[in-house]
Parts: C-alpha cells; sequence; structure tokens
C-alpha cells in the first residue's frame, strides 16, 4: 500500500520523537539506527526514506527535546519549576527530561548540526523563561535579566549531570539537588536583589 504524504510525514515526527526520547536515555552513541527504528516501529531500511544520516536525526530530535523543555517551562512558577527540575524524579526519568542536562555533553562532541540545533534550543529556552519577567526592560536591565537566566539554568543543568553521575543509591546524588536546589531558591527569593526580574516564571 503507497503512503500518503500525511502519513509519511506522521511517521517521521514519530521517529524523531522516539529517538528524542531514546537519545535522553541512552545518548548518542548508545542507540544504533537499526534499534532506534525498531523501537519506532519501522524497518531500518526506512531510515534513509527520512532523513539524511544519524546526525541529521540527532539535530531534529534535539529541535524535538528542547521544544518539549520550552513548552514545559512556558508561563511556570519560578519556585515550581526549580522544585521539578532539580527533583528526584527528573534525575531519575533522562528520556522525559531536559534535553539540555541528559545530551549537553555529548552534544559537544557532536558535527556542526548539532550544535547549531543546541545554541537555538538554548536560545528557546532562554527567551520562553525570560518573555514575562524582561520583556519591558531596555538596555542594561535586559542583559543583567538575560545574564541571570544563564546562570539558573548552567546551575540546575548542571546539578542534574553532578547527580546523574552518581550512583541511583548514593547519598551523594541527593545531596547534589538538595544542596542547589536550596541555593537557587535563594536567589528567587523577594528580598533578593534583581528578584523581580528573577528568571524564570
Amino acid at each position: 500500500m503507497k503512503v500518503t504524504k500525511a502519513q509519511a510525514q506522521a511517521n517521521r515526527a514519530h521517529i524523531v520523537e522516539t529517538a528524542s526520547t531514546l537519545f535522553r536515555e541512552r545518548g548518542y552513541d548508545g542507540v544504533g539506527i537499526a534499534d532506534l527504528m525498531a523501537f519506532a516501529g519501522f524497518t531500518h531500511g526506512g531510515f534513509y526514506k527520512h532523513f539524511e544520516s544519524k546526525a541529521d536525526l540527532m539535530a531534529q530530535a534535539a529541535t524535538c527535546g528542547f521544544a518539549q523543555t520550552a513548552a514545559k517551562a512556558d508561563g511556570a512558577d519560578a519556585v515550581a519549576f526549580v522544585k521539578q527540575y532539580l527533583s528526584r524524579e527528573h534525575r531519575d526519568a533522562p528520556g522525559d527530561g531536559c534535553t539540555m542536562a541528559a545530551l549537553c555533553a555529548d552534544a559537544g562532541r557532536q558535527p556542526e548540526a548539532i550544535k547549531t540545533a543546541f545554541a537555538t534550543g538554548i536560545e528557546s529556552v532562554l527567551g520562553t523563561l525570560g518573555a514575562p519577567f524582561d520583556a519591558p526592560e531596555r538596555g542594561k536591565q535586559r542583559a543583567k535579566a538575560r545574564a541571570r537566566r544563564i546562570a539558573l539554568i548552567a546551575q540546575v543543568v548542571g546539578a542534574i549531570v553532578l547527580s546523574r553521575a552518581c550512583p541511583d543509591d548514593s547519598p551523594l546524588a541527593d545531596e547534589i539537588l538538595d544542596a542547589c536546589r536550596s541555593a537557587v531558591l535563594s536567589g528567587l527569593s523577594p528580598a533578593s536583589p534583581g528578584a523581580s526580574d528573577s528568571p524564570v516564571g
């Protein structure tokens, strides 16, 4: 049976979403094309009907993952966002979690197209988090607000990366999350300088 254009697009989107999850769970080197296609419910031979290469799929999967992260962050309350991000649940479920925490280290060793997808994705998350706060700001105030968002994202992503590097039952895994959660939340306190344009919602 001939596959319609609409079905082909749906199949492609399904493969991208599946790859996004698997890459976050296993890393780029931990997923082969044959396994990925089988997991998505397709044959290995169909891969090149949709993608030029694995790197092509990696870039598209990164874009998909960043869109999911931005959607979760859109309109989020600052405290709720940080608590959820720096939770044991997020730490233990990389496949459903943030693309930055799962794959930034891998992306640094990949071709330029994947790095470009990450740069674009990080910008999208920064924009999503900042939109409600610093849109009215101008000049140095906007630059300072952006710098705080970058610093906050680096801290929460780094905390997840460090915690995941520890054994699941290691007390240090939880200690890292607890320490960074407390530090970030204290920085979001209304009493903190610049709290009115905090980096997340």
